[in-house]
């Protein structure tokens, strides 16, 4: 059957003003992306973004479950080609319940929800720890990053938090933005790729933080295996003691 396919810009203005405008179509499907899956005979719609339509279906969804809103939120980080539909399915339920549907685990909309949302939460997790921030020259700390998803903007108050008053940087390289802290306040820009000269006393740091790793591996039982589960193999070039580079 052909749909009208609902084409947003990929924001979240645009997400919630392809709601609003497909809601009486009962067949429509909303997408950001060309790489979703067509039928013959289906139509492409372009949707600008509307900020008061956006801002009229937020305002529906908070009074019915405000927290629904992270969800919807954590599955439009996802890199899915399905990730507007997705949610887009998991608001119909919600409007049509007129309740939070979370727990309705045995509806299709809900599950696909649960498991996009849970995987930005681990990865957001996953990055407290595994991101590496270096000093630069300036006084910076910088930490590179290439995550799944969209997590730079959940990652953003955690450090902010934890570094106080310093200024720092995550750069997420393969969308080309970052987040900027001035040790008061932050904020998400677009970011090319940047030429990093680090401190004298970084440059030392790596340096000792290399040999203490190469001290107490032992090569004959480097086990590989464990080292990519308790540190996936997409996180290593971005350590000081890449396990890659091990003997």
């Amino acid at each position: 059957m052909a749909r009208n396919i609902y084409m947003t810009d990929g924001s979240p203005e645009g997400f919630f003003t392809a709601v609003f405008d497909g809601w009486r179509d009962k067949d429509a499907f909303i997408a950001s992306s060309r790489a979703v899956q067509t039928a013959l005979g289906d139509e492409f719609i372009p949707v600008p973004p509307d900020a008061e339509k956006a801002a009229r279906v937020v305002r529906k969804l908070r009074r019915i479950d405000n927290a629904c809103l992270y969800e919807i939120d954590c599955v439009l980080r996802t890199p899915d080609a399905d990730r507007e539909q997705a949610a887009f399915s998991y608001i119909r339920l919600l409007m049509a319940e007129k309740k939070p549907v979370r727990g309705m685990l045995t509806r299709p909309e809900v599950r696909r929800v649960r498991e996009l949302s849970d995987r930005v939460g681990q990865e957001r997790h996953r990055l407290t720890g595994f991101l590496r921030f270096r000093e630069t020259a300036d006084g910076v700390y910088y930490a590179p990053c290439a995550p799944d998803n969209d997590v730079v903007e959940l990652l953003m108050p955690h450090f902010a938090a934890r570094f106080k008053t310093f200024p720092f940087v995550i750069h997420d390289l393969s969308r080309g933005i970052a987040g900027l802290c001035n040790g008061r306040e932050w904020k998400i820009v677009p970011a090319a790729d940047a030429e990093l000269v680090l401190s004298e006393e970084e440059e030392g740091f790596e340096r000792l933080w290399k040999k203490y790793y190469a001290a107490v591996n032992i090569p004959s039982r480097r086990n590989v295996r464990q080292q990519k589960g308790y540190m996936p193999v997409r996180y290593w070039k971005f350590l000081p003691e890449n396990p890659g580079e091990q003997p």
